[in-house]
């Protein structure tokens, strides 16, 4: 009997790999879709478009961009399991150094007289230099005394906005230089937030710092084992933030022209709901700037579009703080599918 040998059939794979979407596109596509729906009302409601105007959308990212820089911040210290509660108060401390170093010769009730009329770098300086003093402190408690950095950054949030309020007695600074005041005129502070989030962008992905930072987030204990300084580099990352923190109360104050202790209020809450609507996990180890971005512009896009529809404020505050916890809630559950796969 003559047997007929076939060919061996072609190996096929065990388990065929399926596309999976960049949780960024995710989001991205959450971003699309809150756009459309906005735009759907407004012919609805008003008759008028609402987002798809380049104007309208540059407005949105300029009205954001105060925020988008506390995100960045906020977003490195999530990753590392901690939390900064101090950013918005943090601001305003800086935003009051600053415009009491760039005020004119013409204001009497200056905080110090004999230091009117500087260069605009050396208010700028000292109000990044005053935030990240804040996080540099924020960071030692933490890293030293092993507290909660909920108790540590809730203790700075009060801290920086009663200095802020002592700073000047509770009197805003006004009349502060054209120099000054430049670096938060037109579309610099969009500018400096992009440039901000592509550093970060590519220092959390590419470099060591990013590696620790995400290494300690996912597991402190194994990170110690591996030979990271844990200690040193939490005070780092929270140092960053509040570096962060001191920029944007300058641009804060030099887009007002003024510097008042109340400035930034809230603003750390709508940091963190940024962070964690852009996919940063709450658990650690996971988040990136590019997400964070985009849930700074779905804030942006949302508050912009409740305006349009003449939506109250109120009512803003309630589905923003349950678009915050649907957020927390589908982190939490991808944590549990995680662990169960």
């Amino acid at each position: 009997m003559n047997t007929t040998t076939h060919p061996a059939p072609a190996s096929v794979p065990e388990e065929r790999k399926r596309f999976k979407m960049p949780q960024e596109g995710s989001i991205l596509l959450v971003l699309v879709g809150i756009a459309v729906l906005f735009e759907i009302l407004g012919w609805a409601v008003r008759g008028d478009t609402f987002l798809f105007n380049a104007q309208r959308l540059l407005i949105i990212v300029l009205q954001m961009s105060i925020i988008g820089l506390l995100a960045i911040g906020v977003t490195q210290v999530i990753i590392t399991t901690g939390i900064d509660l101090s950013s918005g108060s943090v601001l305003a401390l800086s935003a009051m150094i600053a415009a009491s170093f760039a005020q004119t010769s013409d204001y009497a009730r200056a905080v110090f007289p004999m230091f009117t009329d500087m260069p605009a770098v050396v208010p700028i300086l000292l109000g990044v230099l005053a935030g990240g003093l804040a996080g540099l402190v924020n960071g030692a408690l933490i890293a030293r005394t092993m507290i909660p950095p909920f108790i540590a950054t809730l203790g700075m949030m009060v801290t920086a906005r009663g200095l802020a309020r002592w700073y000047t007695d509770g009197q805003p600074v006004s009349l502060l230089s054209d120099e000054f005041t430049w670096f938060g005129s037109g579309y610099i502070p969009v500018v400096v937030f992009i440039v901000v989030a592509a550093i970060f962008h590519i220092a959390l992905k590419y470099t060591r710092y990013g590696k620790f930072t995400y290494a300690i987030g996912a597991n402190m204990n194994a990170a110690r084992v591996s030979g990271i300084n844990v200690n040193r580099h939490l005070v780092i990352v929270y140092s960053i933030a509040g570096l962060l923190s001191g920029l944007a109360g300058v641009l804060t104050a030099a887009r007002a022209a003024s510097g008042q202790a109340g400035m930034g209020m809230a603003y750390e809450l709508d940091a963190i709901a940024a962070a964690v609507i852009g996919g940063t996990s709450l658990a650690g180890g996971v988040g990136r700037i590019t997400g964070t971005v985009i849930g700074v512009i779905i804030l942006g896009v949302m508050t912009s579009g409740f305006t349009f529809l003449g939506i109250d404020a109120y009512v803003q505050d309630v589905v923003k703080g349950a678009i915050i916890v649907a957020a927390v809630v589908a982190d939490q559950y991808r944590q549990k599918k995680r662990k169960t796969a």
